[in-house]
């Protein structure tokens, strides 16, 4: 007979020699009547012991290898959204007291560009009434009267008129003392309206400086707080919010800066363009009014 498992070749030779010496007599070794028989003990024993061995590695397991159960499927972390006015008025202190200025900054930028866009229009700088009514009389006969020029600059006060009206002024002085009249009118002129077009400048210098401030003050405050340990949490996700928390002043300070820097040059332009017209009108008007 072939045995192709080798625990079942050690069971059938173990059950041989137990069963031999079951049988062989002890020298010296008297039953006690009404005893076990040992032998019968030691078969049953080496008869077990033989019937594990041949079960062997495919015979039932002793100790079976719970099997796990499936956990239940966690819920999906939940996505954040992002709050801008949360953002703004939930930081510290400190990036409070950047964000307030740079919210006055805005109002100012909304209010003196509406005040300008009103301001430049050409009918306010250069009426259309002041260039047909200068244009009609100097076409009668005799050229343009300087007392009637004067009262129709009155009539239609604007930058335009007060340029012409300090020209007329002038008229039989020198040359040179006329040029410098106009000049100095252009100029003064200019300067009224240039100096509301400032705080559109300021704006779009200040406002970049108190955001970039506003954002150095709030990473100070989130390194400090991770580096402190007073963070119970995950420390890397804690100096995240606190760095994004930051920029916002960056943010806003460049969101008021960049339609300040725009509205600033281009009323700088529309004011030079108005003020060359005038200077173009002035030339036009000086050979009849020196007739």
């Amino acid at each position: 007979m072939r045995f192709r498992h080798p625990a079942s070749v050690a069971g059938v030779v173990m059950l041989l020699l137990v069963a031999a010496a079951t049988w062989l007599p002890t020298p010296g070794f008297a039953q006690a009547p009404g005893a076990a028989n040992p032998g019968t003990v030691d078969l049953e024993e080496a008869e077990r012991q033989a019937r594990e061995s041949l079960e062997g590695p495919s015979g039932p397991q002793a100790n079976p290898v719970p099997q796990s159960t499936p956990s239940p499927t966690e819920p999906a972390p939940e996505k954040k959204s992002l709050n801008l006015l949360k953002l703004i008025f939930g930081g510290s202190w400190l990036m409070l007291a950047t964000v307030i200025p740079i919210l006055i900054m805005s109002l100012i930028v909304t209010v003196f560009g509406i005040e300008r866009a009103l301001g430049l229009r050409k009918r306010k700088v250069l009426p259309p009434q002041l260039v047909e009514e200068l244009g009609s009389a100097s076409s009668g006969e005799g050229g343009l009267n300087p007392r009637q020029a004067y009262k129709i600059c009155q009539q239609y006060p604007s930058a335009a008129a007060s340029v012409i009206r300090a020209a007329l002024l002038k008229l039989g002085r020198p040359h040179s003392e006329l040029e410098a009249a106009v000049r100095e009118a252009n100029e003064r002129e200019a300067g009224r309206r240039d100096a509301i077009v400032r705080p559109l400048s300021l704006a779009a210098a200040i406002s970049p400086l108190l955001g970039l401030l506003g954002t150095v003050l709030g990473m100070i405050m989130a390194f400090f707080e991770t580096a402190s340990g007073s963070i119970s949490g995950s420390k890397a996700a804690a100096l995240a919010e606190g760095i994004y928390t930051a920029l916002i002043t960056t943010f806003l300070g460049l969101v008021v800066a960049i339609p300040a820097a725009i509205l600033a040059h281009w009323f700088e332009g529309r004011m030079q363009r108005l003020f060359l017209e005038i200077d173009d009108l002035l030339l036009g008007m000086m050979p009849q009014l020196e007739k």
